[in-house]
This record gives C-alpha cells, sequence and structure tokens, in this order.
C-alpha cells in the first residue's frame, strides 16, 4: 500500500488523494505540519513541501507533478479511463488549468489564506492580518468569475469529460470551504459544478477531514449545501 506525507488542508495532497480515491487505490495517511521543518522531513525533502508520495520500494516521490504522474503510471484501473485525456488537444487544456490553479490560484488566494488561518496558529503571538485576508477574498471573486464563465460554456472544468482540473480545482476550494472563505450563494455556475464533484465517492475523505481546534465552517459535509 502506498502512503502519503500530508496535511488535511494541503491542497496539492488533497488533489493526490482525490486521485487515489477516484482509482480505488487505498492510502496509508501520515499527518505532518510541513511549516515547522521536522528535520524528518527536511531529511526527505528540503523544501519543507508536500505531498511525499512513498510507493514501491519506499522511495519517496516528492512534489505534486511528480506525485500525479507516478498515480496515473503506477494506479490507473486498466477498466476504466484515467483522468489525464488521451488527445493532444484536451489534454493541453487540462494542463493549462491545472498550471492556473496550482500556481495563479494557490499563488493569489490558498496560500496567504493557509498562511494566515492555519501556519500562524503555530507561530507565538501571531494573528491572522486581516488585510491579507481582504486582499485573499478579493483576489478569489476575480478567479471565481472567470470559473463560473468555463462552466457557463462546457460541463467540465477542461471540457466535456471530468478530468484531473477538476479535481485540481476541487482540492483548492475543498480547502477555502473548510475555512470557510466562499460565499457559495454568489458561486453562480461554479456552485453548480462543485455539487457534483463533491457527490462523488472519492470525495468522502475530504469530506471527514477535521483540524483540530479548528472545525469546518458549516455545510463543508453536505452534499446539498
Amino acid at each position: 500500500m502506498p502512503s502519503l506525507i500530508h496535511h488535511p488542508l494541503d491542497p496539492s495532497s488533497r488533489l493526490i488523494r482525490l486521485m487515489c480515491a477516484e482509482y480505488g487505490v487505498p492510502l496509508d495517511m501520515e499527518e505532518i505540519k510541513p511549516w515547522l521543518r521536522d528535520a524528518q522531513l527536511l531529511e526527505i525533502n528540503p523544501a519543507a513541501t508536500l505531498p511525499i508520495l512513498i510507493g514501491e520500494g519506499d522511495q519517496p516521490i516528492v512534489g505534486i507533478l511528480a506525485a500525479i504522474h507516478t498515480v496515473e503510471d503506477l494506479y490507473t484501473p486498466s477498466v476504466v479511463a484515467g483522468l489525464i485525456p488521451p488527445d493532444p488537444g484536451p489534454r493541453a487544456e487540462m494542463w493549462r488549468l491545472i498550471e492556473w490553479v496550482i500556481v495563479k490560484l494557490n499563488d493569489e488566494v490558498t496560500r496567504y489564506v493557509l498562511e494566515e488561518k492555519i501556519v500562524k496558529r503555530d507561530q507565538k503571538g501571531a494573528t491572522p492580518d486581516p488585510a491579507v485576508l481582504r486582499v485573499a477574498k478579493a483576489n478569489l471573486n476575480e478567479h471565481m468569475l472567470y470559473f463560473n464563465w468555463l462552466f457557463a460554456t462546457r460541463a467540465w472544468l477542461g471540457g466535456d469529460a471530468l478530468t484531473l482540473a477538476d479535481f485540481a480545482l476541487a482540492a483548492h476550494l475543498s480547502t477555502l470551504d473548510y475555512l470557510g472563505d466562499i460565499d457559495w450563494g454568489k458561486a453562480g455556475e461554479t456552485r453548480d459544478w462543485y455539487s457534483r464533484i463533491k457527490s462523488r465517492p472519492a470525495f468522502r475523505t475530504l469530506l471527514n477531514d477535521r483540524v483540530v481546534s479548528m472545525p469546518p465552517q458549516k455545510g463543508y459535509a453536505d452534499l446539498d449545501f
């Protein structure tokens, strides 16, 4: 059984968890706070980032892109279609949107919210900076407008079929939803899409996540919001 070194609200770790759940791959989970820069973590990954997937031969697979390709190469069931489109055009659009999510959305929204609301809990005397959170919220609103536009023209994020791009976006939005940073009443087409992907069996493990002393916002685990 492969194992995953993760944090419950790390969106990159959530993406790998969704992939494995979708493919029916059980994971042995090891939770860690990467910002504490534990010596054991630094020995595996000096960058102190997640996820870290450990598979055959106990070889650590470090980073989101390496983990994505490892899961896709080793664990995609032969009887079902994978999450990466076989045709070049749809595959390119999928990777474009994955980059949008794990780079642009993360850099402009998710990482700030996590730093202010989660990381600072372990910093003595630190409190969330309202100004930073306001900027993150404004940036999120802009991203949601773009996602709404996409979902008004296609069934899934990358086109007519579910792809890895949908799980990438769902991983980030589920983290932000846990922390109460999404107003689903104003989310338009993105809300309808999220309701569909949230209902998939692969999502159940994420909906059961809990952070000590920080319960999720009301409705986080409800399929009907």
